[in-house]
């Protein structure tokens, strides 16, 4: 089973569970992807097989022709919960971290324009790379958080939540109503506009603001 990594070292040991990941929830990332936003949250699984931490190695599978990069805010669940209030949902929070979606979006167009589920394109190994953990005391406002990507030294994306369509509190109330939430699960809220495609080689730094980061490379 694979664990979280904490900015904190005392923190204790926590198994990452599920792995949720929001789509379409920033507007202009919808429009650069030729697609509307919803009007209630959609999301897919990753599963943990999939993560990689800060000095690890993105893999290109021989299968996929077009990597991508969408880098995320992430919320790692500390407390169980299910029809989680909107003003209880902060309290089930444990803290936050910097990661990456990583997709196969050769794979992914295909199964869009057949209407299929796009687990193979986004559950290869490696291909949710995360940052260690910091506790969510040390983010004011999880509604106004600014991160960024760097590749090879350039801004590629760069983001605020105060741009999501449905606020933390909202997506973690919703999501509770469809399966319970438990501790080690994690929230991927979504990504901004500017995803592009990754090279072998290329070195990427994910920013949660000034708190953590996250550096990876493509193999």
């Amino acid at each position: 089973m694979v664990e979280y990594q904490f900015q904190n070292a005392s923190q204790k040991r926590l198994h990452i569970g599920k792995i949720i990941c929001l789509i379409r929830s920033y507007r202009k990332h919808a429009e650069e992807m030729g697609t509307e936003p919803t009007t209630s949250p959609i999301f897919f699984l990753k599963p943990t097989s999939a993560v990689i931490f800060s000095g690890g190695k993105i893999i290109k599978p021989s299968m996929v022709q077009s990597l991508h990069h969408e880098v995320e805010v992430g919320i790692v669940i500390g407390k169980k919960g299910n029809d989680i209030e909107r003003d209880e949902a902060l309290n089930h929070v444990l803290g936050y971290l910097i990661g990456l979606d990583i997709t196969a979006r050769d794979i992914q167009s295909v199964a869009k324009k057949n209407g299929w589920p796009w687990g193979i394109a986004k559950g290869f190994d490696t291909f949710a790379p995360i940052s260690k953990v910091i506790d969510k005391k040390e983010i004011s406002d999880p509604n106004a958080i600014e991160f960024s990507l760097l590749i090879n030294g350039r801004v590629r994306q760069k983001g605020n939540t105060d741009h999501l369509l449905w606020s933390v509190e909202n997506m973690i109330s919703y999501i509770s109503r469809i399966m319970t939430l438990e501790p080690g699960d994690l929230i991927l809220t979504g990504t901004p506009e500017g995803v592009g495609e990754l090279q072998k080689g290329d070195q990427l730094e994910a920013w949660l603001s000034d708190k953590v980061s996250l550096s990876v490379t493509v193999s």
